[in-house]
């Protein structure tokens, strides 16, 4: 999916150039074409949407796959069930609370592959490090710093949990609604009395 998307993306800087190019003219500097086509992408995006908090692709199903992989991967070991940093596991290190993250899908998406070496951030990403560059860094020799992680993911699954994330945990606040608690547990009413 998110191959796609790159790929589209890439299609979508080549067109604006082109077209900043025949706007500009022939005789136009470079600067002027490339300003030209940084407005026509810029557009473009606000007309797509890729601003937006939740793209049309984070649909309610991948946001609920997201959630199964989050309970299931060891996430909610640091950072807890509401991503809100109360880790689960006294043993494990402590995460950051999601709820108030400033980062975006894409930082997201890098974070869980990559992995954060020297804080405790695991790299979920089997190929990540070796075979993909991370944090802008050549592929080659995974970080000997890196928390072992509990589980391997795979891009669908990292995905997966960026929608939900960005879906029902990203800029939600400090407070746990019931509603959230109930989507959480699976409408299990018994872990969500206090809420």
């Amino acid at each position: 999916m998110e191959y796609a998307k790159a790929a589209a993306d890439r299609v979508a800087i080549q067109v604006a150039i082109q077209v900043a190019i025949r706007a500009t003219g022939r005789g136009a500097s470079c600067a002027r074409a490339a300003l030209a086509a940084g407005i026509f992408v810029l557009a473009a995006q606000l007309v797509v949407g890729s601003s937006l908090p939740v793209r049309a692709q984070d649909g309610e199903a991948q946001v609920k796959a997201g959630l199964a992989v989050w309970r299931n991967s060891g996430c909610a070991d640091c950072h807890g069930a509401f991503a809100d940093g109360e880790k689960q596991r006294d043993e494990m290190p402590s995460g950051a609370n999601l709820r108030r993250t400033r980062l975006d899908g894409d930082a997201l998406r890098e974070t869980i592959s990559c992995g954060r070496p020297g804080t405790g951030m695991p790299s979920f990403d089997e190929g990540a490090w070796k075979v993909r560059a991370c944090n802008g860094a050549m592929p080659g020799v995974r970080p000997d710093d890196l928390f072992p992680a509990p589980a391997a993911l795979s891009p669908g699954d990292i995905d997966a949990v960026v929608a939900y994330l960005r879906a029902r945990v990203i800029g939600k606040g400090s407070t746990v609604s019931k509603q959230e608690c109930l989507f959480y547990y699976g409408g299990d009413p018994d872990w969500c009395e206090d809420k």
